[in-house]
């Protein structure tokens, strides 16, 4: 894409009146994205939607200087740009039929990985909230996944700082440009995140975190990935909007299950009971229910240990994919109470194939 064609890119967002869906008809009618802004005689095309007077009232010249700017901006700070025309573009995106235009992202994040899942839930996530999201990026660490979330609090900036963590690829859909991060509290993360995955959006600079922006930037979310994952969540929000919008792109939707009686488990169990949703418990159930195959570097064989139960072995093989867990997330995965895995880890301690780390964490010897 040429210069002049970015800046017209860009200034398809500044049209007046005119929306994704509207501009791909202007594009399409047009004969292209060059002919749309060098046409004079545009109003004379029979434009499902615009009429004679809104196609010649349409302010091409303002857009354009406009976008002049934020041309600028985007070469200065070494923003990549993806038009929905190009090849670049993800192609997951591009198959919802009210995908953006122009995406602007920062990072070094594949635009069409192998795997990708999006993780959304509540902002008030709970202890049970923390344990699930914790257990299920140490098991999708193994599959070469990549993870999108919306830079929120709650589920969504957990979910980031664990890949963080674990050395999992993550994106941040914002709600915003790319001049700032909000909340702000998050700055730091969004700026390791960059490391190994990237910040996407559709909006220019001197956008403001508005509240009808995060609506649109849900269906990104839910837009780029082969699945979302609902984590705690109340009857309405933002989470329901995104796994609604999955529904609506014919993606998996999978959620967690929770308390009847908690406010923020609402949501998940009433996608399960509507079936919007596949029920699961850890990360394990999501992997097989998607078909996916471990990374080649990671389907490493350890040394074997012929003398454990069947038992102690599953705690081997849970310990051998996700290093140093710890036993609330073993529990989860394993499906375990945590009494009979505090003794089970002695034992296996004593045999000198685990060791205890700070903060109930283990790992293999």
């Amino acid at each position: 894409m040429t210069t002049i064609q970015l800046q017209r890119a860009i200034a398809l967002h500044y049209l007046a009146g005119v929306g994704p869906k509207n501009a791909k008809s202007l594009i399409a009618y047009a004969g292209g994205l060059d002919a749309l802004f060098e046409n004079r005689k545009l109003q004379k095309l029979d434009i499902p939607g615009f009429s004679p007077g809104r196609l010649k009232a349409l302010n091409k010249k303002e857009a354009l200087l406009l976008a002049e700017k934020e041309l600028h901006f985007i070469e200065r700070n070494n923003i990549q740009t993806q038009f929905y025309l190009e090849e670049g573009y993800p192609h997951r995106l591009k198959n919802c039929p009210d995908a953006p235009l122009l995406l602007y992202s920062i990072g070094n994040a594949s635009t069409n990985p192998p795997k990708t899942i999006s993780i959304v839930g509540t902002r008030n996530i709970s202890t049970y909230g923390h344990i699930i999201v914790e257990e299920l990026i140490e098991a999708l660490e193994p599959y070469d996944v990549q993870v999108v979330s919306g830079m929120a609090y709650g589920v969504d900036i957990l979910a980031h700082r664990a890949c963080v963590k674990h050395g999992v690829s993550t994106i941040g859909v914002l709600g915003h440009g790319l001049d700032r991060i909000y909340p702000h509290q998050h700055r730091s993360t969004a700026q390791k995140m960059i490391e190994n995955g990237g910040l996407f959006t559709e909006f220019p600079s001197g956008t403001n975190p508005d509240r009808e922006n995060f609506p649109r930037r849900n269906r990104i979310v839910a837009g780029l990935t082969d699945a979302t994952i609902v984590i705690e969540s109340s009857l309405k929000g933002g989470s329901l909007i995104t796994a609604n919008l999955a529904n609506d792109y014919n993606r998996d939707v999978f959620a967690y299950p929770g308390n009847v009686f908690n406010t923020y488990s609402k949501g998940c169990n009433a996608l399960i009971a509507s079936n919007r949703a596949h029920l699961v418990t850890c990360g394990a159930d999501i992997i097989q229910l998607l078909g996916w195959e471990m990374k080649e570097n990671k389907a490493v064989q350890r040394k074997l240990y012929p003398d454990l139960s069947p038992d102690e072995r599953s705690i081997v093989q849970s310990l051998d994919a996700a290093p140093e867990t710890s036993i609330d997330v073993l529990a989860v995965r394993l499906k375990k109470p945590i009494s009979w895995l505090s003794s089970t880890l002695l034992t296996l301690e004593l045999q000198g194939v685990v060791m205890c780390l700070p903060g109930k964490k283990y790992r293999l010897t």
